[in-house]
């Protein structure tokens, strides 16, 4: 089964448009972890069982691995639990990767084998040569930075670039249109839209049809949940992938934090669905 089809049969199966981002910061995490050798991977397990009944995909952030000792060999088992207890959960690993073919070669063997990730983030910054590595991978997921979240967005995604025809328009549009045209043969791509941007979605969802839609931006960036969902929802309404990492893994800070990471993540999918 293809990344894709993976997700779309878990926004069936789950009834959640829901992915919980794995970003495991020490300094939050419970008291119980103060001397466990192993927190990053034990409270993301935590998090993941709690969770996957809510939950579309799971969406470990990198760095927040790697910046510790251990940290990758901790991320490597995490996506192996998820793969073992929860196999219908799809795996986004947020790398944001973007580099000339070569090393972006070795970039897709990272995600894609050696941590065994359905999909991986993506900077298409330096253009197709630096995302056919990962395209060649057609049953993993490409999900491409298109208009993303933070304030900065606009200093770049926004500036208008010739269209061909004597006009022009933004480059993120230009970036929707071209992955969803040209890069996009084997149905395994995605975009990044930020939460914080609900007109543009709208403008992007328009562009690229019933291609699945990552999500970053609710909760701790403002996002609001009614213009992402009426703007980003495809006819079925599905095709979002709305994630939220702060407010579900810090939910609690007590021995109670697994199980408020669940209510956390079911009353976001309720509100979500809401508006479905």
């Amino acid at each position: 089964m293809t990344f894709i089809d993976k997700l779309r049969a878990r926004w069936q199966q789950a009834d959640s448009l829901v992915c919980v981002g794995l970003d495991p910061d020490p300094a939050k995490f419970p008291d119980a972890f103060v001397d466990d050798e192993d927190a990053l991977f034990s409270f993301c397990r935590d998090i993941v069982d709690a969770t996957a009944p809510y939950a579309c995909a799971f969406k470990p952030q990198i760095a927040y691995f790697a910046a510790h000792n251990g940290g990758e060999a901790a991320l490597q088992r995490l996506v192996a639990h998820v793969n073992g207890a929860h196999p219908d959960v799809p795996v986004i690993l947020d790398a944001k990767r973007g580099d000339i073919g070569s090393t972006a070669a070795q970039y897709a063997v990272e995600a894609f084998e050696r941590y065994g990730a359905d999909a991986v983030t993506l900077n298409p910054y330096m253009g197709r040569d630096s995302a056919d590595p990962f395209l060649q991978y057609n049953d993993r997921g490409c999900v491409f930075l298109c208009h993303t979240s933070n304030p900065g967005a606009r200093d770049f995604q926004e500036l208008t670039v010739p269209d061909g025809s004597g006009g022009g328009e933004p480059l993120y549009q230009r970036i929707a249109r071209t992955i969803a045209g040209e890069w996009n043969a084997d149905g395994n791509c995605a975009l990044v839209v930020g939460a914080t941007f609900p007109e543009e979605l709208k403008v992007i969802r328009g562009i690229v049809g019933d291609m699945p839609l990552l999500i970053p931006g609710i909760g701790a960036q403002g996002g609001d949940i009614e213009a992402v969902v009426r703007n980003g929802r495809t006819a079925d309404g599905t095709g979002l992938v709305i994630n939220s990492s702060r407010g579900i893994l810090y939910a609690s800070s007590g021995a109670g934090y697994a199980d408020a990471a669940a209510d956390a993540a079911r009353d976001l999918r309720d509100a979500i669905n809401r508006f479905r």
